[in-house]
Order: C-alpha cells, then structure tokens, then sequence
C-alpha cells in the first residue's frame, strides 16, 4: 500500500483515496470474515458492508467493555478503525473506486460496555467523524449507537456500514 504522501499529488488515484492520503490514512487490507458471511454484498446501488470489528495489523485494538476495560478515547479510535476497515471492503469492491460512493447511507455502532454507560453516541462519533472527513456532505448518514453486552471476538465496537453507490 503506498505511503500517505505517495498517492496525494498523483493524478490517476481516485479522488477519495487521494483524500483518504491527504488525511494521513492509510486503508489497511481489507479484514476477512471470521464466520459463514460474506465482507458486503451489492444489492441494485446499495452495498452493504458487514459488522467490522477494530482489528489493527491483524489484531484487535479494543477488547472489552467500554468504560470498565477500554477507554472511551480508545473506543473511538477504535470505531474509526472499524470504519476504515470497511472502507477497504468497499474499496476493494469497487475496484479501488471510492468516489463511486454517492453517500453513506446508515452506520450500525455497537458498543461492549458496562451497564451504566451512556456515551455510545460518543464512542460511534469515531466512525462517523471518519466517513465526514473523507466523503464531506455525502458522508453525512443515518445511525445506530447500541451498547451490548458482548461483541464477536471480545472486541469494544463492531461498526456495518451502508453505501449507496454508482453503477
């Protein structure tokens, strides 16, 4: 994968993978399924992007209940990370053609945490934020923000992502 500086001044990178460089991002390969499913499925001009969970170079960034085994501030950078995962399964999809995306339709943020917490909007801001920087207006979208008890592998957040997209 080419260095964030690398693909910002060159012409033939699409425009938001440029933009993804140009924020100091880098899309990480994109994360196999752990079980029975598929990353996303296109359906007519929607791609669906299934439940990512925070792995970061092959391992999970936050493990545990949000605020009682993983700090908010890490939750965070933890749905961010989730975010940029699914952006490489979209941008793997679309043949490294992101500006294919029209808009981000929906975000679903689940969150591991202790009952009492209440931020799950907070720690979902992580992915949202992301999908602001790189799309602009177009990555404004609907949103979940769930807190649950357990989530797969014992990750912080899991967050599924729903694109519109051109032909």
């Amino acid at each position: 994968m080419p260095r964030p500086s690398d693909s910002s001044q060159d012409p033939s990178v699409d425009p938001i993978v440029r933009r993804v460089a140009e924020l100091g991002l880098v899309l990480p390969e994109p994360p196999r399924p752990v079980a029975a499913y598929v990353p996303c499925v296109r359906s007519g001009s929607l791609l669906f992007i299934a439940g990512q969970i925070p792995f970061r170079g092959g391992t999970l960034m936050a493990m545990g209940p949000v605020p009682s085994r993983t700090s908010v501030e890490l939750a965070i950078e933890a749905a961010r990370q989730c975010g940029l995962n699914a952006l490489a399964i979209a941008s793997a999809e679309l043949g490294g053609r992101l500006s294919l995306v029209r808009r981000v339709v929906r975000l679903g943020v689940f969150v591991a945490s202790d009952p009492s917490f209440e931020d799950h909007p907070k720690v979902a801001d992580g992915a949202s934020q992301l999908m602001l920087e790189v799309f602009g207006e177009s990555g404004r979208h609907a949103r979940a923000a769930v807190g649950s008890p357990s989530l797969p592998r014992g990750a912080s957040v899991e967050v599924e992502v729903l694109l519109e997209v051109s032909a």
